[in-house]
């Protein structure tokens, strides 16, 4: 029964409790499922799938890429942890508890990805088609991934599809005889690297088959093959604690604004937050960061209409705004005069300045709104409520933000901050 594919020790009730949820699931002839393998053990890194990465245990970001994506309609995660298990079902996905013989260092995936079909199969009555089978320890993916994956599986008609980085320009060599011989290139007429075949790396993130060629051939991949191209840094995968560092870089620089964008108020514990003060900073927020010299050492910058749009927005409904810069360029006074917003200029400490600021207009700190996007922002974003954050800022900013804007600066951060905002405080 499904108890006791779950996990040994659950309770009758709770065994029922998901035979039915499983069985109401499963309705349709078709279901696109996605299992996701992690086993407590690991030489490399201690509980490696329960691993705090970018604020949440590792297994946890691909239960939730794999939820996220249109073309899964259920996410299973096999395990022979209790723990794993428990942050699993915590994350939406349904827990298969994996026996001991099928979680060793030796024991192949093929043989637990059978295992967890099997479990599936018996409580549905048939196999799903196809499995989409995700790698916990290869994080950098995204929803839109998974459902390109699938997409591209259906289209050409495949029986099975690894995801793959292009490699092309990849100069390996290889030893024959103690002698070293080119592998993918002959060193002697190298031509040019656009002429030269591209390589495809299986990145190992993402694989897409049919039930039925796991189960005649034990082998995940077969029949007519087919390959979803992701981007080469999303290839990294976690299996040191090196490459942990650098998976989660990536992760916190192109991944996380998506997620924290999703779901602020998961991380800020603020069910509505009305802030007496917004703060703005003014490079890199209302614009670009980039500066227009010219040859008489004016400087000029471009600042998007909507947001100006949003100021108003924000002013109609009753927030006060500043801008806070260390800039002196008058560019920002006239920019912030457009606005009919107060400034700041020339702050040599942020952090300084916004505190004898609240002190002086009797605002507390935690009910102000702070958006910046560099490092010297970082020491006034600790102080307040609400640290708020474009997409492109430094990753510092990024890791300490509580929401961060899908607008990178200078493209609508304030326009899109204001309907946020104003939507959030009228729930």
């Amino acid at each position: 029964m499904w108890g006791e594919a779950v996990t040994r020790g659950m309770s009758d009730i709770l065994a029922s409790f998901y035979l039915l949820l499983f069985k109401n699931l499963f309705m349709t002839a078709h279901a696109t499922v996605a299992i996701i393998l992690a086993r407590g053990g690991s030489k490399g890194i201690p509980d490696k799938n329960l691993l705090n990465f970018a604020g949440k245990p590792l297994v946890a970001w691909s239960i939730l890429q794999a939820r996220a994506a249109k073309a899964i309609d259920r996410v299973f995660v096999s395990s022979d942890s209790p723990a794993i298990l428990g942050v699993a079902t915590e994350y939406g996905a349904l827990p298969i508890r994996r026996p001991d013989e099928l979680s060793s260092d030796t024991a192949s995936s093929e043989a637990a990805l059978m295992h967890a079909l099997d479990a599936i199969a018996k409580e549905r009555g048939a196999d799903p088609e196809p499995i989409v089978f995700l790698q916990a320890t290869s994080p950098l993916r995204e929803p839109a991934d998974i459902d390109g994956a699938v997409a591209t599986f259906h289209s050409q008609g495949a029986d099975s599809l690894f995801s793959d980085a292009v490699l092309d320009d990849l100069c390996a060599w290889h030893e024959e005889d103690g002698v070293l011989k080119g592998k993918t290139f002959d060193p002697f007429n190298r031509g040019r690297r656009q002429d030269r075949k591209p390589l495809y790396l299986e990145n190992g993130s993402i694989y897409v088959f049919m039930p039925a060629l796991l189960r005649k051939t034990g082998n995940r991949l077969g029949g007519k093959i087919a390959r979803y191209t992701m981007d080469y840094w999303k290839s990294f995968e976690i299996d040191t604690l090196e490459n942990a560092e650098l998976c989660e870089y990536y992760f916190r620089k192109y991944l996380l604004p998506y997620w924290q964008a999703c779901d602020p108020y998961a991380k800020t514990g603020i069910p509505a937050f009305k802030p007496d003060l917004i703060v703005f900073d003014f490079d890199g927020v209302m614009t670009d960061n980039r500066v227009l010299v010219l040859q008489d050492g004016t400087e000029a910058v471009l600042a998007n209409r909507a947001d100006g749009w949003g100021v108003g927005q924000l002013r109609q409904a009753g927030l006060r705004q500043i801008i806070l810069s260390t800039e002196t360029n008058p560019v920002i006074s006239a920019r912030a005069k457009k606005l009919g917003l107060e400034v700041l200029q020339g702050s040599g400490d942020k952090a300084h300045d916004l505190t004898a600021f609240c002190q002086s207009h009797d605002v507390a700190l935690e009910r102000v709104l702070y958006v910046g996007n560099d490092v010297n922002d970082l020491d006034a974003m600790r102080l307040v409520g609400l640290p708020v954050a474009p997409a492109d800022a430094h990753p510092a900013v990024l890791a300490l933000a509580k929401h961060v804007t899908r607008a990178r600066g200078g493209e609508g951060v304030i326009k899109e901050l204001s309907e946020w905002l104003l939507a959030h405080a009228s729930n």
